[in-house]
């Protein structure tokens, strides 16, 4: 599916920018202050009111939960002036709080918008997710296999030993056996504490950073923001919803998703063309941290289109008013 010919995606994606990069100079002030609940608040409003000044129609389909749980950018809030073209948007106004509230790597402010009704409304629950970067063939992992399987698979398609992949993993108890296996083939880990949408980003630029696969469980609504990333830089990616109760079944049928076993490929959580930006808060391995200077905050961020597959780094400096 391609974008309809009233997405702009060229002209969006400067003013896309410019929402991520507010919500980061929100938030900075709150780098190490221990306050996670101030500093997603200050990202949230940042962003909102960047929003409402593009002209897009637009609706958030992954935000901060629903209605009467997030005063702002909750799920089927309106945003943007009503003039231009209909988009849904994803975002995490500030992805790894606890990062920002600890002043570790890693934190972001993320944001993708695409065509309405081309983003899966993923309900917020977990998914299981499994992520490579371009350049293999398609399926050569899967979430059917068993995490020793997909390190012999993808091993095998580079041509090198279990013993030179690294996987990424986000630190929890629920993924300790998983850790164990992948450990077992002899393949390194890198364990992360938050932010898994960077996680996944990571495995796209695997001479960089030196990830070559993600796998492990997190948030859904990231699962789409992840894809997004990935459809724009190339790579594969694949979720599968879990659900811990009743209620949480019940969110995804809400959220029109019947097939509650399905496994869903990248180009199935962004099914059209999709532009995605993110701003370091903190530096990290993907853009650098805000950095304070006498009279300015400078800030990093990465811009992506999938249409063209170009990926821009910017370096913003902002005088402080």
């Amino acid at each position: 599916m391609t974008a309809p010919k009233d997405f702009n995606d060229r002209m969006l994606s400067l003013g896309l920018a410019r929402v991520s990069e507010a919500a980061a100079h929100a938030s900075a002030r709150l780098i190490g202050r221990g306050d996670e609940k101030a500093a997603d608040q200050a990202a949230v409003n940042a962003m909102r009111d960047q929003l409402n000044m593009l002209d897009i129609k637009g609706v958030v389909v992954i935000g901060e939960g629903e209605r009467d749980e997030a005063p702002m950018l909750f799920i089927g809030e309106e945003v943007g002036t009503g003039d231009g073209p209909e988009v849904d948007i994803a975002l995490d106004p500030l992805e790894g709080t606890t990062l920002t509230a600890k002043d570790m790597p890693n934190a972001l402010t993320v944001i993708a918008m695409a065509p309405r009704g081309t983003l899966l409304h993923a309900p917020d629950v977990y998914m299981d997710k499994l992520a490579i970067g371009p350049g293999y063939p398609t399926d050569v992992i899967s979430l059917d296999m068993s995490p020793a399987e997909r390190v012999h698979a993808l091993a095998k398609a580079r041509g090198v030993n279990p013993g030179d992949i690294t996987v990424c993993i986000l630190e929890r108890p629920r993924h300790e056996d998983m850790i164990a296996e992948v450990r077992e083939t002899g393949a390194a880990i890198r364990l992360i504490t938050d932010g898994d949408v960077a996680g996944v980003i990571h495995t796209a630029e695997a001479e960089l950073t030196g990830i070559d696969m993600y796998m492990g469980s997190g948030g859904a609504p990231e699962g789409v923001l992840a894809a997004s990333a990935l459809k724009c830089m190339g790579g594969q990616m694949w979720g599968r919803l879990l659900f811990r109760n009743d209620d949480e079944k019940g969110r995804a049928r809400k959220a029109g998703i019947t097939d509650l076993d399905r496994i869903y490929s990248r180009d199935d959580l962004v099914t059209a063309d999709v532009i995605f930006a993110a701003t370091g808060v903190t530096n990290g391995s993907i853009v650098a941290g805000v950095k304070r200077e006498p009279g300015y905050l400078t800030t990093e961020t990465i811009l992506m289109r999938s249409k063209t597959g170009s990926v821009r780094r910017m370096i913003y400096r902002n005088p402080i008013k």
